[in-house]
This record gives structure tokens, C-alpha cells and sequence, in this order.
């Protein structure tokens, strides 16, 4: 799954997962665990089959929601996403302000307790860091020096975090008005280790940040771009990975599991880790529920399908099965890159909408979970959410409610295209998923097309299917939480997210209004602009909006579902064992 975390559109479900503009990444809330782990349990849970990435998980190709789920647990942020998607302030961390609208300025206090695990303090350098990572003006002859996910913040703070580099303190003002302004990142990874890895003091380090030294910098940014990659199963050395939040990295067993432990060095009492061990396991979607049964496996969140909800009924008592409404959603998405047979072919993108047979999967394979589910028309907003028929009305006129394979079929005839291969890219294995492909080549088959079922395991990899370009049509989900702005990260020429390469100058335009104003009626004018543009050059296609369900041990106490991108393990930290 992809996340779109600015505050991740987000992490890809059933890939690595993707992220949005300023992401985000927190630990969760709730709860007032004391400072000190008060068990010695060891809770083992799955949020799937896919492998631990890396420590840095701010980059494009480590930005995924099953690398955050574990990252997430490691560093920490000012805000998280409470489980109904609103945005809770992180006091464990410190406290912000809203000091001016008019130029929109923010004062940020640093708890004075707050450390990295090994000791050294969280300051300003820390947030200067932050800053820096996501600034594009630091840039060069290759481009911007960091390999960010999130990309926008220098010109959004053009000055960056202002207070000495060694403080508690510091403001930031912004050049526009940002309504997402209160999940932006201020605290990603450690300043003095980029520093120490890089040759430089820390004040040195933000001095180079601060007075844009590119050349100065170019070392600090090849360490944090490469520095944390390590082969499969190969921790980096602890001294280069502290942790700012209640666990920490201990163990990772290639293709198996990551084992977190306790952080005895955290600071704050609300988010404390009330265990001692989390280990997260790499397991496949159809074998969840069985180690669950098994014991193997305390906390799950599967892929849900029909079978795997009338498998967790059948455990009974012995499991806590949790379902509702996420803000996660299905879609397919065209290859924008040059040579590709959807590229420069709207009439081609038109054929294959109207072969896709949208209501024939969300009734086969969504329904059954989930009797009121629907076709999902839209990407920025949901079913359940009160301005999604509005915005509908405004932004698509349902000319692919339905397929039309005759008249696909005379589109494909007259461009020429009949028995053209659309590869069809996802990450496999996923039952689900095979499925949804399988009903789509049905259809499209006899339109002319020829749908090619093109899942692999490394399709969100690094160097993989997706990053080489080598499909047609990319099938995945994006993970959100009710951000305003951080579908830019999506759909913006050029932006880190925008993976298949598209570009209108147009919706670029309405993204820049709506991010320049707090104002929810221009966020909802501009939403409008930007769906019916995005229908009417068929960047892609929604599909549905992904029921959820999760399930725990009955053993297990503080497991709370939700509806954003952070999943089932949001609050960890807060989980107990009743055994």
C-alpha cells in the first residue's frame, strides 16, 4: 500500500506504500501510559507480507505504509492523525502556536526532556534539518540534493526554522497559507548524525542548510539519501540509528520479521511504550488469519476479502475482529512516460475507461464485506464524507458507470490498436488484486485490448516494475487521512508522488489556490476544479474506497482501529497483554 502521508496522498496498498506533500509520520495518541514499558510482552503483528526498507523512510522509494508502520514506532512528529483521521497534537514532543495568519507564522516549543535514544537532545538543528531535506532550492548540477518525498516545504518556508541551532524554540513563516500547515514535518531524522556521517559539526551542518552551501552539503545529503540502505536482514550500526520515539530498532531477520524494543531514553508519558517488545512480521495476506488462530500472530490487518472475514467469525471469542470506513482507496493509473501506449492517447485511455468493469468489482469483491459500499468517483474526497456528492456533480458526468464495450472497441479499432498489451502492475502476491485484474480483462479483452496480469513482488521496489516504467496501467491503492493539500504530491507536474508522469499546467494551477488559502470554501471550489480536470484527462481511475478490517488476539488490550493511513499499529506503544 502506498501512504500518501503529507500528512502520506500518501503510502500504495499492496506495494511498498506512497506518501503525500509534507508528511507526517507520528506516533499515535490516546492513552497515558507511564514512561517506563509497564509489561515485558513481546506482541507480534502483520501489517503485510512486505519487507522492512529502511531506517529513512522520507524518501520516494522508502515512503511506503508498511515501512511506516515501523518507522513510525522509531521517530516521531508535533501531530498525529487520531483515529477519525482529525489531527491531534503530539505534547510528548513539545507544542506549537498559531502566532499570525497574516503572514501565517507558527512558534514551535520543544519539550526540554525530548532526546534522541542515545542521548543527545531534539533542538532546533533537528527541525533545520527537516527543513532542509524537503527545501528543492538546495539543489545541485543532478538536481535537489535530498531524495525527499516531500519537496515543497523551502518555498513554502522560504527562510526556514528560525531560532538558534541549539535551542527549544523556533518559528517558521510561511509564504503561503498552507492549510495543512499542522502536519508538516519539523522533526524526520537526526541532525548531528547526518552531521557526524558527513564530516561536520552540527551547527556547521545547519549553517550549510541555512545559507544554502550546496557544495558544503553534498556529503550530508549522500549520507542521507544512501547512508541507511543496508541489504536485506543488515540493521546500520545503532549508533546511526536513535530513535525519537517510544521503540527502537533491535533485530531485523530478512523476509521475517523487525523487532523493535522499548526506548528507555523517551521522554514523555502520553505515547510511552507500555511494552516491552513489538515484532513486526512479514506475513502473507492469506496466512494472517491462521497464525492469528496459531498464536503466532497477536494483531492482523489483512487484505479483507470474503474469505477472510468469515474466517475471523469462525475464531469466535478468541479474537477481536474490528472492520469500518477507511480513507484508503482503490485505482488504476495510467503510464504518462513517453513511449507508452496510454502516454499521448487520450482516445486510448478513454477505451480502456470504458471497459473497466468498476461496478462489477466493488460487487463481487467489496459488497460482500461491505453491503454499502459503491463505486468510488472521485480521489480526493469519499462516499462517507458529506461534499462528496457535491463534488460529484460538479466533476463527473458517469460516462463510465458502466462498461461500453462496443464503443471502446471502435475506439481501439480506430486507433489502430486492436491486440495492443496492456500490462496491468501491481504488487503480488494478492488474491484481491489478481482478481480485480481478471474481471478487467474479461472485459477489455473484447473491446480489443490485451489485458496482461503483470503483479510482481518487487513491481514498488526500488529498481523495480513501477520505478522502470515497465507497464501500462499501475494497480494500487493510496492511503490517506484527511489532508487538504497533499494530493498536489500526486497529481503535480514533477512532484515526487506523481509516478506515472503526468502534467497539466491547469491543475497545477488549482493546487496553488487551494494550498494559498484557509479558507474551506476555496479548498472546496478548487477540489471541484481539480477532480473534473483530473476525469477529464483521465489521469486514472478510482474504483472503491477499501472497507477495513483488522483483528487482535481477545488477550490483547488498546487495540484501536482507523480510518487513516497510519493503520492498525497508530498506538502501538499503548497495546498490553491481559496474560
Amino acid at each position: 500500500m502506498r501512504s500518501r502521508r503529507s500528512l502520506f496522498a500518501g503510502a500504495a496498498i499492496g506495494a511498498a506504500a506512497l506518501a503525500l506533500t509534507a508528511c507526517a509520520p507520528p506516533a499515535g495518541g490516546g492513552g497515558e501510559p507511564t514512561a517506563e514499558p509497564t509489561g515485558t510482552a513481546s506482541i507480534a503483528l502483520s501489517v503485510g507480507p512486505n519487507d522492512f526498507i529502511s531506517y529513512n523512510g522520507f524518501t520516494p522509494e522508502t515512503y511506503s505504509t508498511y515501512n511506516s508502520a515501523i518507522v513510525d514506532q522509531i521517530k516521531t512528529g508535533f501531530t498525529y492523525f487520531g483515529p477519525d483521521g482529525t489531527v491531534v497534537p503530539n505534547t510528548d514532543l513539545g507544542s506549537y502556536e498559531l502566532v499570525s495568519e497574516e503572514p501565517l507564522t507558527i512558534q514551535y516549543t520543544i519539550n526540554e526532556e525530548a532526546v534522541w535514544s542515545d542521548g543527545t537532545p531534539i533542538t532546533v538543528a533537528d527541525a533545520v534539518l527537516a527543513w532542509g531535506i524537503q527545501n528543492t532550492e538546495l539543489a545541485g548540477d543532478d538536481g535537489p540534493l535530498f531524495n525527499s518525498v516531500s519537496q515543497d516545504l523551502g518555498q513554502e518556508v522560504p527562510d526556514g526554522p528560525q531560532g538558534e541551532a541549539d535551542a527549544k524554540e523556533f518559528t517558521v513563516e510561511f509564504a503561503v497559507k498552507n492549510p495543512d500547515w499542522a502536519i508538516q514535518s519539523w522533526l524526520v531524522d537526526p541532525a548531528h548524525i547526518v552531521a557526524e556521517q558527513a564530516g561536520m559539526s552540527t551547527d556547521e551542518l545547519v549553517e550549510a542548510i541555512r545559507s544554502g552551501d550546496s557544495d558544503a552539503l553534498a556529503p550530508a545529503a549522500e549520507f542521507w539519501n544512501t547512508g541507511w540502505l543496508t541489504n536485506p536482514g543488515e540493521l546500520p550500526e545503532e549508533a546511526l540509528v536513535p530513535s525519537s520515539g517510544p521503540y527502537k530498532l533491535a533485530t531485523w531477520e530478512a523476509g521475517q520479521s523487525v523487532t523493535l524494543v522499548a526506548n528507555e531514553e523517551y521522554y514523555g508519558e502520553a505515547n510511552a511504550a507500555q511494552n516491552a517488545e513489538l515484532v513486526f512480521r512479514f506475513v502473507e495476506q492469506d496466512a494472517m488469519v491462521q497464525a492469528l488462530d496459531n498464536g503466532d500472530l497477536n494483531v492482523i490487518a489483512p487484505q479483507p476479502t470474503v474469505d477472510t472475514l468469515s474466517q475471523l467469525e469462525q475464531l469466535g471469542d478468541s479474537a477481536n475482529v474490528l472492520t469500518g470506513a477507511t480513507l484508503t482507496w482503490e485505482h488504476l493509473d495510467f503510464n504518462f512516460v513517453d513511449g507508452s501506449l496510454f502516454a499521448d492517447n487520450l482516445e486510448l485511455r478513454k477505451a480502456f475507461a470504458m471497459c473497466v468493469p468498476r461496478q462489477q468489482i466493488v460487487d463481487n469483491l467489496i459488497k460482500p464485506i461491505d453491503p454499502e459500499a459503491e463505486v468510488l468517483n472521485a480521489r480526493e474526497v469519499f462516499p462517507f464524507q458529506e461534499n462528496y456528492p457535491e463534488v460529484i456533480e460538479a466533476s463527473y458526468n458517469g460516462e463510465y458507470d458502466e462498461p461500453n464495450i462496443e464503443e471502446a472497441a471502435s475506439i481501439v479499432s480506430a486507433e489502430g490498436a486492436e491486440g495492443a498489451e496492456v500490462r496491468i502492475g501491481y504488487s503480488a502476491p494478492n488474491p484481491r488484486r489478481a482478481d480485480e485484474v481478471a474481471l478487467i480483462k474479461s472485459s477489455c479483452d473484447q473491446a480489443g485490448f490485451n489485458i496482461v496480469d503483470a503483479g510482481n513482488e518487487d513491481f514498488f521496489a526500488p529498481g523495480g516494475t513501477q520505478e522502470r516504467g515497465d507497464y501500462e496501467v499501475a494497480l494500487f491503492a493510496w492511503a490517506g487521512s484527511g489532508q487538504i493539500a497533499s494530493g498536489e504530491n500526486i497529481y503535480g507536474t514533477d512532484k515526487p508522488q506523481n509516478y506515472g508522469g503526468y502534467s497539466n499546467a491547469d491543475v497545477d494551477a488549482a493546487w496553488a489556490t487551494l494550498k494559498d488559502s484557509l479558507d474551506p470554501e476555496v479548498h472546496l471550489a478548487q477540489t471541484k476544479v481539480i477532480e473534473e480536470l483530473l476525469w477529464n484527462d483521465l489521469f486514472g481511475i478510482p474504483i472503491f474506497a477499501h472497507p477495513g478490517v483488522d483483528a487482535a488476539s481477545s488477550n490483547i488490550e488498546g487495540v484501536e482501529r482507523t480510518t487513516t493511513q497510519s493503520g492498525i499499529s497508530w498506538n502501538a506503544y499503548a497495546w498490553s497483554s491481559a496474560e
